[in-house]
């Protein structure tokens, strides 16, 4: 069973479209990779499969392999220059993706199938991928509590333990994904009590969209209001992981390659951003270019508290 390779997987959640699901994951990966973990995608968003587009790998396309289908490498372990002490070094873990964003013909055919279709491809992804050893298995999820999920659960469920065990792979639990509106959070709590229903462990909730980050000024200002997102796992009784803006400086990054600059003197939720001042490049690796951005040492936090979260499950 590929999933046997598998130490930890965690889902990402939300019952609402368009809240960053895919955004979040991508930087949940990035940040695991960034660790020194070996780091896996699964992107189950049949009908809107956007993971190949934020890794910047659209083209790609899986091989064949006998036994099942060999995931798109989006970088093997690298060994880069620290940010953090001049002549040190950091080991960087292996990404690889899957996505049925690499099979279709184009990336803009629709999916038009109905539920039974639907519920074989989920379980085809969890059964036939030959991942490699895996750290961690992030799964993109669509919106809402759909046949997807349904079959995405039952299918884990059968296949992983409940709790860490040696050797064999372990369903960590949940990140639920929201912004600070009203009408989200509403949505939203609806995959809370989902999670509760069927037994899924919620790691954290984060509040996506909570600000926006000025490119030309050092502010970051709230749009979108702030603050739903914490009083909903205040209520529900599950972590909030924390709060991230919108940086049109990792948008610009996913669209075209281009690393992160910042003015002088911006602070992103208290912190100061020491990423790059110097000139625009889309030179370098995507991980490299991705440690400059302002969202970067949020989601090193996020990461460091879900990892020490999942240790003390047992």
């Amino acid at each position: 069973m590929p999933l046997d390779n598998i130490r930890n997987i965690v889902l990402v959640l939300s019952g609402k479209g368009g809240v960053g699901k895919s955004s979040i994951t991508t930087q949940l990966a990035l940040t695991l990779s960034l660790q020194g973990h070996t780091v896996g995608v699964l992107d189950i968003d049949l009908t809107g499969p956007s993971i190949p587009r934020f890794f910047g790998i659209e083209d790609a396309k899986v091989r064949q392999a006998p036994g099942g289908w060999i995931p798109v490498d989006v970088h093997g372990a690298q060994t880069l220059a620290s940010k953090k002490e001049a002549g040190q070094e950091d080991q960087i873990g292996a990404l690889s993706c899957m996505s049925l964003g690499f099979i279709l013909a184009s990336r803009s055919d629709a999916v038009i199938w109905r539920g039974p279709k639907k519920t074989a491809m989920v379980r085809q992804f969890l059964t036939d991928v030959l991942w490699p050893p895996l750290d961690y298995l992030l799964i993109d999820t669509p919106p809402g509590t759909s046949d997807e999920h349904i079959s995405l659960l039952e299918t884990l469920l059968k296949n992983t333990t409940p709790t860490p065990q040696s050797g064999l792979p372990f369903l960590a639990g949940a990140v639920v994904v929201t912004t600070p509106q009203a009408v989200s959070v509403s949505d939203v709590k609806k995959e809370l009590n989902f999670c509760k229903k069927t037994g899924i462990r919620v790691l954290g909730v984060v509040e996506n969209m909570a600000g926006f980050v000025c490119p030309n000024c050092s502010e970051c200002t709230n749009v979108f209001s702030k603050g739903g997102g914490e009083v909903m796992a205040t209520e529900f009784e599950v972590p909030f992981l924390g709060s991230v803006p919108i940086d049109p400086a990792f948008v610009e990054l996913v669209e075209s390659g281009t690393r992160p600059v910042y003015p002088e003197g911006t602070r992103v939720e208290g912190k100061a951003i020491s990423g790059s001042r110097e000139k625009e490049t889309t030179e370098g690796l995507f991980v490299d270019k991705y440690r400059d951005c302002s969202l970067a040492p949020l989601f090193d936090g996020f990461v460091s508290r879900l990892k020490t979260d999942i240790g003390m499950i047992g």
